[in-house]
């Protein structure tokens, strides 16, 4: 069958808009999983102009809108949320056959410990990221009550609250903590005063595993470390997230970790007096370890990724 040049050029031109370039589906992908522009921009190491750049390409061979201005704020489409789903699945796919031939794609186990409280406000919020880039690495995650034991012979790297000195292990600082009274909206409007330490006096204090860490804010703001002997105790970090967000009490947490609830305004701050400004988290890594393929991957993508995701403001984009 014949066809006019015409019709040649037009048939060309379909086939062109049906397959847009590779740069651009990242972009749209990563702008919809990282939540603004200069985030994506960020993770894929190029300019926030070449980012627009990308998305505009791409509304033109869609035919739709990508990004949309709502006052101050630039948000993605709806429809747009929707391709960048169906564009995740397919940069995955891709991902996971150029690995299978590659000769340099990663395989192999990776076992990583963390503190509890880490592993749920981030890492495994985060951690499908990594597979996205390592489909073939198989990841095993523990968790230790013991936030700084670098012990378990069994894992690759270790990401401590503090250190310990311990032979054969290097340590790399990862960054630092801010620990203070939080508490939810609702639970402090039940109080007349604000940055007042008598709320204290009658607060529901809440606790984990002992009274050390309210202890130690007691002292440090001029207060009887007895009167931290009050409130409840529970095992597990995660379970006094839940009671603070439910309103039952106010508790010593961690402003990094709990980030998101606080810029949300799920959480607020009371005080301004911080725990452990000395200490902070840190990568511990076996020294047998130390050039392992899949480590080295694993580092470098979690020092870009928490640069990325920790402490903007969603507003930005």
């Amino acid at each position: 069958m014949r066809y006019s040049a015409g019709v040649t050029r037009s048939f060309c031109e379909g086939a062109i808009n049906r397959y847009p370039s590779i740069q651009a589906l990242r972009a749209i992908e990563s702008v919809a999983r990282n939540g603004a522009l200069w985030r994506a921009a960020a993770e894929l190491n190029v300019t926030r102009s070449a980012i627009s750049h990308q998305l505009r390409l791409l509304e033109r061979d869609l035919g739709f809108k990508i990004i949309v201005r709502n006052g101050n704020q630039t948000e993605i489409t709806p429809r747009a949320i929707v391709y960048a789903e169906e564009v995740r699945r397919a940069l995955s796919m891709i991902a996971s056959s150029t690995a299978r031939v590659s000769e340099h794609g990663l395989t192999g186990r990776l076992t990583i410990s963390a503190p509890p409280g880490f592993v749920a406000a981030w890492l495994c919020l985060h951690m499908g990221d990594f597979l996205a880039q390592n489909p073939e690495v198989l990841v095993n995650v523990i968790s230790s009550q013991n936030l700084a034991s670098t012990a378990n012979p069994e894992v690759d790297t270790f990401i401590t609250f503090g250190r310990e000195t311990r032979a054969n292990v290097v340590v790399e600082p990862m960054m630092s903590v801010d620990f203070t009274p939080l508490c939810s909206p609702a639970y402090l409007s039940r109080f007349k005063t604000f940055n007042d330490l008598s709320i204290l006096k009658n607060a529901t204090l809440l606790h984990m595993l002992d009274f050390s860490d309210w202890e130690d804010w007691m002292q440090l703001s001029g207060l009887p470390a007895k009167d931290a002997h009050r409130g409840i105790c529970y095992s597990d970090m995660n379970i006094v997230l839940t009671a603070i967000l439910a309103g039952e009490g106010i508790a010593i947490g961690d402003t990094v970790l709990w980030h998101k609830e606080l810029q949300e305004g799920r959480l607020m701050r009371p005080f301004a007096q911080s725990l452990h400004t000395d200490t902070g988290y840190f990568i511990c890594t076996p020294e047998e370890n130390f050039e392992n393929p899949i480590v080295v991957e694993f580092h470098k993508w979690l020092k870009t990724r928490l640069e990325i995701s920790r402490f903007h403001p969603k507003s930005e984009a």
